[in-house]
């Protein structure tokens, strides 16, 4: 089929990384051009300013009202940026030829392995933005129902890291911390960097935003500084502070886990070859040469024994030496959330706290974080074996770390914390008793309930936790939310959840 002709519109709609394009029906069947909605095609233009050719590959849809006359194309954000030409230019649009790499994702799902080609061919195709949210999701699935072998999550890690920018911080240690997730609060990266940083140590720490949780590192660190660092700044920033906490999706490392994150974040997926790849391609492309990955391991948790956190570390550490990470693993118990907030304004609250030495600090934030940030100083040698703990301390109780992140945090931007939002609700005690544990999935799914992290202000604040003794109707939690509706929404999923915590021994 040939080529059609159209002008470039630019329609202002957020498609969350698919690279999508609108005709209008009228166009094409009065010009027989023989499209259907959801049809790949090329747009292939040329700048006018400099002659130079340019050309993405995007979803075709159609539209049938006044949004679009038939003589234009409408490209949403994301292939407006990529395309890179201004509006009214001259366009012609044609089918896309079919994605040979898709063969690959179908002979998965028949349960056939996939060797490096063939993940480095369709990576290459996902980063160009070359398939839609239903292939993207077909990928994510074929992973998940056929689990890839190590020497496929090997092949698989080290073809994210060839699709995306490495970053280079020259001679190591350069130091990195992970958390695997799946426990709500937990905001130790914004502790232990400073920690680090203030010792001595670099650490050019890149922060996911969340994909199944009400907040991850970098909507916290939003909260409090600019995370959308480019690689310049982001070097500078490291430079002179000696570390940062950016957002890891403004830089291009590992582009294609942020693409599959789109689909992950709606099926609340997050699959165990996934997961190893896209952490350990992280650390490598951000330029580290030591990590420290944190898996915890609880009844309600993402990892649920002791048997799958000791497996998932193994293979952690196997696919580690595989692309020359020095990784050390540790796994830790979660019985219930880490911290007093959950959601990104709640979090900033309590890392604060913890950094300002203030009297009522979340105890279990402050010991976690010296626990992680001492072992991460002794993984990379940075003091003698048993002294990490009592050396993160001292940099803690001296105000040495909150030094260090109050300069993290004017290199990148010092932002206000945003006030509380206006809609509340305290759920109370059922019973009298000691908390056991309170059910990290459903105090999340409360959280996010009622906004967070898409509105960042909103989420749960714990007045008590795991291990406090309780009487009936004494307050356990607040709901915070932006609006009537949305606290209604999360009231009525904890009400309806009562066991989210429990009692006993």
């Amino acid at each position: 089929m040939g080529k059609a002709g159209f002008r470039i519109r630019h329609l202002q709609l957020d498609t969350q990384r698919e690279h999508i394009v609108v005709v209008h029906e009228a166009a094409v069947r009065e010009g027989d051009l023989g499209f259907k909605p959801l049809d790949r095609v090329v747009v292939l233009g040329t700048d006018p300013a400099t002659g130079e050719r340019r050309e993405v590959t995007a979803v075709l849809n159609f539209c049938r009202d006044e949004i679009l006359r038939p003589s234009e194309i409408g490209l949403t954000d994301e292939v407006f940026a990529d395309l890179g030409l201004p509006e009214g230019t001259e366009i012609s649009a044609t089918l896309a030829p079919a994605l040979k790499s898709l063969d690959r994702v179908r002979d998965k799902l028949s349960g056939r392995r996939l060797d490096r080609a063939a993940f480095d061919a369709i990576l290459s195709d996902v980063v160009r933005h070359r398939y839609s949210k239903v292939e993207l999701t077909m990928f994510v699935l074929s992973c998940s129902m056929r689990p890839l072998d190590l020497e496929e999550v090997v092949d698989f890690t080290r073809a994210m890291i060839a699709a995306g920018n490495r970053l280079d911080f020259g001679a190591g240690p350069i130091a990195d911390k992970h958390c695997v997730g799946g426990v709500p609060g937990h905001r130790t990266t914004m502790l232990v960097v400073p920690i680090l940083v203030s010792l001595g140590l670099r650490v050019p720490k890149t922060s996911s935003r969340a994909i199944t949780s009400p907040a991850g590192t970098a909507d916290t660190m939003e909260m409090l500084a600019d995370v959308s660092l480019g690689a310049e700044r982001m070097h500078r920033v490291v430079e002179r502070a000696g570390g940062c906490i950016a957002w890891g999706g403004a830089l291009d490392l590992a582009p294609a886990d942020d693409i599959l994150i789109t689909v992950e974040r709606p099926m609340e997926m997050d699959t165990e070859a996934q997961m190893v790849a896209s952490i350990l391609a992280k650390k490598k492309t951000a330029g580290a040469t030591h990590a420290l990955l944190d898996l915890p391991v609880g009844p309600t948790a993402k990892i649920r024994t002791r048997e799958a956190a000791d497996r998932l570390a193994e293979l952690f550490r196997q696919v580690g030496r595989a692309v020359d990470l020095a990784l050390d693993v540790v796994v830790t118990e979660a019985r219930g959330p880490i911290g007093r907030g959950i959601g990104p304004r709640f979090e900033a609250l309590d890392v604060l706290s913890v950094l300002r030495r203030e009297p009522g600090a979340p105890a279990d934030l402050r010991e976690k974080s010296l626990f992680l940030a001492g072992r991460l100083l002794e993984h990379v040698g940075a003091v003698d074996p048993t002294r990490g703990y009592r050396a993160a301390q001292e940099a803690l109780d001296s105000g040495a770390a909150e030094r260090a992140f109050d300069a993290i945090v004017d290199l990148q931007g010092r932002r206000e914390l945003p006030g509380p939002p206006p809609w509340s609700w305290v759920f109370e005690a059922p019973a009298d008793g000691r908390i056991r544990e309170i059910d990290c999935w459903h105090v999340a799914r409360v959280a996010k309930h009622a906004g967070a992290p898409a509105n960042p202000t909103a989420g749960v604040r714990l007045l008590r936790t795991v291990g406090d003794v309780v009487s009936r109707g004494e307050p356990l939690f607040e709901i915070h939310a932006q609006s009537e509706a949305q606290l209604a929404f999360a009231r009525g999923y904890a009400e309806a959840h009562r066991g989210l915590v429990s009692f006993g021994f």
